[in-house]
């Protein structure tokens, strides 16, 4: 094992060279079979390439290897990790400049393709031609950016119009569901969702992947309440606040995502007003969401804040039964934490506005404690006292609407 020719490759390498927190370790192997691996006390994982676990630290060790297309689509690829191949040849298969560094034993850094300069120079930059040959990377560039943005980072304009032709060839219809919804809750629980928006907005792909989301690009909204006015931008100003408030939660962002999608179906001659948009989008979150498959906490969350989002946005002109009644219709008491995700969701929407990111959002308190003094009276209690039979549940909810009642007292 100690005469292997192993380098330290990809994500590991790249971040260190950003100064930021490195995650797992992955490893590229240089001359060596599955047989020699093996040999070695290596344990097989890999199904579609050869990639082994270290005996000792359970590390990934993958084989250099090449690909070649021959077929469509992200996994339409023939592997090659014969002894032969190079680590410059298994450097050059990957996406990104940043991602094709290698780091020897000695710390040496192997860089055919210049990483290290658009490191510095924080660009995004494709690697080669191959780039086009997987239509899953036009997400991953939307990811990163997702990821990076903050630190500065910007496409390379031959890698956005790379990314262009992918898109008008037609090349992201072979994606798969689950890859686009595994690549979209990645950048939702990252620091800025808005640069995955915003970037496969650019190069056209968010019309392909999530045209609910994209047609709200270009739909205005009245100035008084959204100086930013388009809707679009209003959109990843709530996505981000999403990730200012709840940073990494990816269910909370995703409601945050597609609160709003009803105003892409105002007629254009009601415009700027979206008078029961909240209603009108419903329907298109639960398309999107049967479409990518999204999981059930997600969806739900997701339907109860674009349904009650303006309901929240007015609670202090709500009557106590109205407010019990959002409450149960939003699943509140069997589910006590959708209601807190419900504030949070509503105050991203509030502060993700031109100006309002510092604004106070005193509804969530209204509606929390609201929630809080509800769910403290249960049935139990009202058997105790002899209620029975149907009387009990109009009589829990008297008690919890006079519940609510006290709650709003100041």
């Amino acid at each position: 094992m100690s005469t292997m020719q192993t380098y330290l490759v990809g994500g590991a390498v790249r971040d260190r060279l950003l100064g930021q927190p490195v995650g797992d370790r992955d490893w590229v192997v240089v001359g060596e079979t599955q047989a020699s691996m093996e040999a070695a006390g290596f344990r097989a994982i890999g199904l579609d390439f050869p990639v082994f676990l270290h005996p000792r630290t359970q590390e990934e060790y993958a084989l250099a290897r090449t690909e070649r297309k021959s077929g469509r689509g992200h996994r339409g690829f023939v592997v090659d990790a014969d002894p032969g191949v190079t680590l410059e040849e298994d450097l050059g298969r990957r996406d990104f400049t940043i991602n094709a560094i290698a780091q020897a034993p000695d710390g040496t850094l192997i860089d055919p393709f210049d990483g290290a300069a658009d490191i510095e120079a924080r660009v995004l930059r494709h690697v080669g031609p191959a780039f086009a040959e997987d239509p899953l990377r036009v997400l991953r560039a939307a990811r990163f950016m997702a990821r990076f943005a903050p630190l500065g980072f910007t496409v390379a304009d031959e890698t956005m119009a790379l990314m262009r032709g992918m898109v008008e060839a037609g090349e992201l219809a072979s994606l798969t569901p689950e890859r686009v919804w595994k690549e979209l809750s990645r950048a939702l629980a990252s620091v800025r969702p808005s640069a995955f928006m915003r970037t496969l907005h650019d190069c056209g792909a968010l019309a392909v992947v999530l045209p609910e989301v994209d047609a709200l690009y270009g739909v205005p909204q009245r100035a008084e309440f959204h100086p930013e006015v388009d809707t679009g931008v209003h959109v990843e100003l709530v996505v981000d606040m999403a990730a200012r408030l709840a940073p990494g939660d990816a269910c909370i962002a995703f409601a945050a995502l597609a609160h709003d999608l009803g105003k892409a179906l105002t007629p254009t001659d009601k415009l700027p007003r979206h008078i029961g948009h909240e209603h009108a989008g419903v329907a298109p979150v639960e398309a999107l969401c049967a479409r990518l498959k999204v999981p059930a906490a997600y969806r739900e969350l997701a339907i109860v804040a674009c349904r009650e989002h303006l309901n929240v946005h007015r609670i202090a002109e709500l009557r106590d039964a109205t407010l019990h009644d959002l409450i149960a219709r939003s699943d509140g008491f069997r589910k006590p934490a959708r209601i807190d995700q419900l504030a949070l969701v509503c105050e991203c929407d509030k502060r993700g506005r031109l100006g309002s990111a510092e604004d106070a959002y005193p509804q969530a308190g209204i509606l929390r404690r609201a929630h809080a003094a509800a769910v403290a009276i249960n049935a139990r209690d009202l058997a105790a006292e002899g209620i029975s039979g149907p009387a009990v549940g109009e009589a829990l909810r008297r008690a919890r609407i006079e519940a609510i009642a006290r709650s709003r007292v100041p």
